[in-house]
């Protein structure tokens, strides 16, 4: 209670500095670097990973384009890679004119490398920067080709991407947030006994957000997925507990006189059940770390800090705006709009042995639904973003004149022979899929000898260490041909060269689909274990958590199984985050209900009067805590042209409803079906009076 009574006290001065504090967060928040290339969350252990930072130390080069040039004469197109060239950061460009005079007829070119680059309206070059894929200084030279460039050129690759996702973020994320402010303020404001608390609630979680957003700045950078979703999780998760001390305080208000005694008791009852409730999110979010695929450590980090600001301002900014407010809110209350939940909870009560049939009926298709829904997801990024964005339409154009889907990069040894580099060539242009293999040795051909190219040329291609090669694939980025394609080229390439490595994007997804999905492996084991033991000591019993999980995992089972049967397709991180997001975020509504069922039955109560009183009082906190995470999240899911963010919104949106209906009518059903295997091996309940004559239950 020292705590409590500190907070009252000082009300005023915490005000002050909670307010000071968004100068820094602020300024935080603006420094902090987005990321937004997926492929820079690998790990760094990797041969894909290692091959890219080689590039960059032994060539200078990082990023990669192809550039496609419509409806130009020769002349102009010769000019226009003279000024790209010019731009910053663009290491080299390599077209017709690299390697011969404009005066010598591209038509003498062999046929094979005539065709690779060349349509009947259209020629293609290829820019290396020495930047990396994500870096600013990448994307601000993207920019400026495309403004050189106009309409008639296409630029493509991983750079561009990256460009056009964050170009789009940037654009969207202002209204996200205000798309979940204002629907969670609607969402309270049916739900809240007053018309002014919804907006008491958002200027409190808002500073913590800020908070939160703010120190991301010692974490130097964060993804886009981070920053895009943070902030709307936050004030979905966090709403639960302001709504809390909100109940609390008004309870105490009818008990005691003075206001500020009763918000003192307010905030010791609410720290005592929200501390509780906020470890196993917190556990949830903290289970993302474990992923080796470093973007859930982003995530997890980012969100578990979210939510203990959360609970930080629930007991001290929040109860002091109450105080300072006291009197608009008290004069703004009304009845709650939610109706009495008594004849609900006869009704759960008195039919659970239906629940139980729908329960077991459920399992088995939404246990299918749920793995052939990750058995379906999408790696390739490019997906995720709307049909009408330059890098789409540039990779589009790629695929249909040039039949390029891929493009891998080849480092193999200078030490290698001339003989075996064109013998391993050979080789791999027999491999399904690949249409050419660009090299040195490619280009001159056997009888022309490497000497009589200037410098200028060759360095582009050979350094003292490795020779660089491109390798151009008719199979898509992430698709099951382009990853067997890979596993051939590289038992060639190891054939020929040991340490040789295969790298560009194909190989990074493909290191990426097996990480991720050992990941989701970890992640679902390492929350479900340490959830579990949270609710064990939280409600000192060894049953209740299988219970407990159980009601969860099949909301998340009916969650992540409808996408299959709806013929959606989901990005490949959503399963991963969402199962463990899911149970962190909506365990606490089974840990509500099943806290008062017990305390009920420890009372003496027999089994139906209590879980029909843990019902009746449970269901409307319930209702409002589901409903502000499905009001925060769905008008997102509804309104971003960005799938990942978008199906990462609608599965929370849909989740939390899930798990608040089979809380509501699938939880009370197994606690009266468990509830002699819950006395026996919870503490304490062993002696419960189970002889004593039924309450009637009105």
């Amino acid at each position: 209670m020292r705590f409590s009574k500190a907070v009252v006290k000082y009300r005023v001065p915490i005000l002050i500095l909670a307010l000071l504090l968004m100068i820094p967060s602020v300024l935080g928040m603006a420094a902090t670097r987005i990321n937004y290339d997926m492929l820079d969350y690998l790990p760094d252990n990797m041969d894909t990973v290692i091959g890219q930072n080689e590039l960059m130390e032994d060539f200078g080069k990082g990023a990669f384009s192809f550039i496609i040039v419509e409806d130009m004469p020769e002349k102009d197109v010769a000019k226009l890679k003279a000024q790209i060239a010019q731009v910053e950061h663009v290491d080299s460009v390599i077209w017709y004119d690299t390697l011969a005079d404009l005066s010598v007829p591209m038509e003498l070119l062999p046929n094979e490398l005539y065709s690779a680059f060349n349509t009947d309206n259209a020629t293609m070059m290829a820019v290396f920067f020495d930047t990396s894929t994500s870096d600013d200084l990448t994307m601000d030279a993207i920019r400026e080709i495309r403004s050189i460039c106009g309409k008639q050129c296409f630029v493509s690759g991983m750079s561009a991407l990256v460009t056009d996702l964050k170009d789009l973020c940037e654009q969207e994320e202002p209204i996200y947030v205000g798309i979940a402010v204002a629907l969670a303020c609607a969402a309270m404001l049916l739900f809240l006994d007053s018309w002014l608390v919804p907006f008491v609630f958002l200027l409190s979680i808002g500073m913590m957000i800020l908070l939160n957003l703010g120190t991301n700045y010692f974490m130097g950078e964060i993804s886009y997925i981070t920053k895009a979703l943070s902030a709307v999780l936050q004030l979905a998760v966090t709403m639960d507990y302001s709504i809390f001390l909100w109940h609390s305080y008004n309870e105490q208000r009818t008990l005691r006189a003075d206001k500020n005694e009763a918000m003192a008791v307010a905030i010791h009852d609410t720290l005592t059940s929200v501390v509780g409730s906020s470890i196993t999110t917190v556990a949830g979010f903290i289970s993302l770390c474990f992923m080796s695929f470093t973007m859930g450590r982003d995530l997890g980090i980012v969100m578990a800090k979210g939510v203990l600001f959360g609970v930080l301002g629930c007991v001290t900014v929040l109860p002091a705006l109450i105080l300072v407010l006291d009197r608009p809110l008290q004069k703004t209350k009304h009845r709650s709009l939610l109706p009495k939940m008594e004849k609900l909870s006869k009704g759960i009560v008195k039919v659970f042995p239906l629940f139980l049939v729908i329960f077991a009926l459920v399992i088995p298709p939404a246990l299918y639904g749920y793995n052939r829904t990750n058995d379906e997801v999408y790696y390739d990024m490019g997906e995720c973003l709307p049909q009408d964005m330059e890098y789409v339409i540039a990779n589009s154009k790629l695929a249909e004149d040039f039949d390029i889907a891929s493009t891998h990069m080849l480092l193999v040894d200078t030490d290698v022979s001339p003989k075996d580099v064109r013998s391993m060539i050979a080789e791999m242009e027999q491999v399904d899929g690949v249409k050419y293999v660009l090299s040195l040795e490619s280009v001159l051909g056997s009888r022309v000898p490497e000497e009589i190219l200037p410098e200028s040329v060759t360095e582009i291609l050979k350094s003292d260490k490795w020779e660089l090669m491109l390798i151009n694939s008719e199979y898509k980025v992430a698709s099951d041909k382009v990853n067997a394609q890979i596993d051939s080229l590289n038992a060639i390439l190891k054939k020929y060269d040991a340490g040789g490595m295969l790298i560009g994007e194909a190989p990074c997804m493909k290191d990426m689909i097996e990480t991720t999905d050992h990941d989701f492996k970890v992640v679902n084991a390492i929350s479900l274990l340490a959830i579990f033991f949270i609710i064990a000591l939280v409600e000192k019993s060894f049953s209740l958590p299988f219970i407990l999980i159980a009601v969860i995992e099949v909301a998340i089972f009916i969650n992540l199984g409808l996408p299959h049967y709806f013929g959606q397709s989901l990005p490949f991180i959503a399963p991963i985050c969402i199962s463990t997001i899911q149970l962190g975020a909506t365990v606490d509504y089974a840990i509500l209900m099943t806290t008062r069922y017990k305390a009920e039955r420890l009372r003496g109560e027999r089994k139906q009067s209590a879980v029909y009183t843990a019902l009746t009082a449970s269901i409307p906190s319930i209702i409002v805590s589901g409903m502000g995470l499905f009001a925060a999240t769905f008008g997102v899911a509804l309104y971003s042209n960005i799938d990942i963010i978008s199906s990462m919104c609608m599965l929370m949106a849909r989740g939390a409803v899930v798990s608040m209906l089979c809380v509501i009518f699938i939880l009370p059903a197994l606690l009266l079906l468990c509830d002699r295997l819950v006395c026996a091996t919870t503490c304490g309940m062993k002696h419960c009076n189970q002889t004593k004559q039924e309450v009637t239950v009105k």
